[in-house]
C-alpha cells in the first residue's frame, strides 16, 4: 500500500481536555486511502530538534480529503505539533500499517481506553454503512470524565449505544473499562476492537479468550521510522518464534498473536 507524504493545511482544531487536543487537516491522498486502525506519522518540528516522527492513529476521516487525528502532550515532540495554528501546514506520512478487518456476519465491541479511542471513531462509521446500530457496543475507559466525555458523545451523536467507565467514578461505572465487558452476552459471533494501554490491552484479549470472542488490538509502542526499517517497534509473537513488528505488520494484530507478557 502507498504511502504520501503531505504538506497538510490545517482547518481546525480543537482542544478536547487541557492536554488532548483534535487536528482536522487537508491531505486528500491519504484521506482517499486510510483505513480503520492506520496511522499516520507527522513531524514535529523544522529542525534537528526532535528530529523523528510522532504516530498518531488516523481518528477521521471526511469528504473534501479531510484526516483528523488525536494528539495528547506528553513532551517536546507532541508538545510542537500541538502548539501548530490555523491555516499553518502539517507534515504528515501514511496511511500506514494495517487496520482492522470486519465483516457484516457478528456482532461489534469496540473497547478503548484513553487517548486509544481514537481510532475507534473511524471504524465505527465504516462498520455503521453495513450494520445496524444496535449491533455495534462502544466501551470506554480513562481515568476521569474529562478525559473521555467529549469523545463518547461523539460516538452517542452517531446513534451508537456507549457505556463508559473511569477510575475515579466521575463518568459512568467506577473501574477499568473490562467491567463493562463482564455483562456483555450475544448469541451471535462476536468481534472485539480494543485499542489502548497495554494492560488494558491484554486484559481485554483474556476476557475475550474466555468467552471465545474473536479480538482484534491495536498496539501501542515507540516507533521512530514507522516503515519498518529502525525495528524499534518489535513486539514477542504469541509462539515466542521471533518478532512482528507493530508498525508494518501492525499496529493491528489478532489478540492471539501476540505474547502477553
Amino acid at each position: 500500500m502507498q504511502a504520501y507524504q503531505q504538506q497538510a493545511e490545517i482547518v481546525n482544531t480543537e482542544k478536547v481536555t487541557d492536554d488532548i487536543y483534535r487536528f482536522t487537516v487537508k491531505a486528500p491522498d491519504i484521506a482517499a486511502d486510510s483505513k480503520p486502525g492506520q496511522f499516520v506519522m507527522v513531524r514535529a518540528g523544522e529542525g534537528l530538534d526532535p528530529l523523528l516522527r510522532r504516530p498518531f492513529s488516523i481518528h477521521q476521516v471526511a469528504e473534501g480529503g479531510l484526516v483528523q487525528i488525536l494528539i495528547k502532550v506528553i513532551g517536546k515532540g507532541t508538545q510542537a505539533i500541538a502548539s501548530l495554528k490555523l491555516g499553518q501546514n502539517m507534515d504528515v506520512l501514511g496511511p500506514l500499517g494495517r487496520g482492522f478487518v470486519h465483516n457484516t456476519m457478528q456482532e461489534h465491541y469496540l473497547v478503548g481506553g484513553g487517548i486509544g479511542v481514537a481510532p475507534l471513531l473511524f471504524l465505527a462509521r465504516q462498520l455503521l454503512k453495513k450494520n445496524e446500530s444496535s449491533a455495534i457496543k462502544v466501551l470506554l475507559g480513562a481515568r476521569t470524565k474529562a478525559e473521555i466525555s467529549t469523545l463518547a458523545d461523539d460516538f452517542a451523536n452517531m446513534g451508537l449505544g456507549v457505556q463508559t467507565s473511569t477510575e475515579d467514578g466521575s463518568l459512568g461505572k467506577q473501574g477499568l473499562v473490562t467491567d463493562l465487558m463482564a455483562p456483555l452476552y450475544s448469541k451471535n459471533p462476536v468481534m472485539v476492537y480494543a485499542c489502548g494501554p497495554y494492560p488494558m490491552l491484554r486484559a481485554v484479549a483474556g476476557v475475550s479468550r474466555d468467552r471465545g470472542w474473536a479480538c482484534q488490538v491495536s498496539l501501542e509502542t515507540i516507533m521512530a521510522c514507522g516503515l519498518g526499517a529502525c525495528l524499534g517497534c518489535a513486539v514477542l509473537r504469541a509462539d515466542m518464534n521471533g518478532y512482528v513488528h507493530v508498525c508494518k505488520d501492525g499496529p493491528v494484530f489478532d489478540a492471539d498473536d501476540v505474547a502477553w507478557l
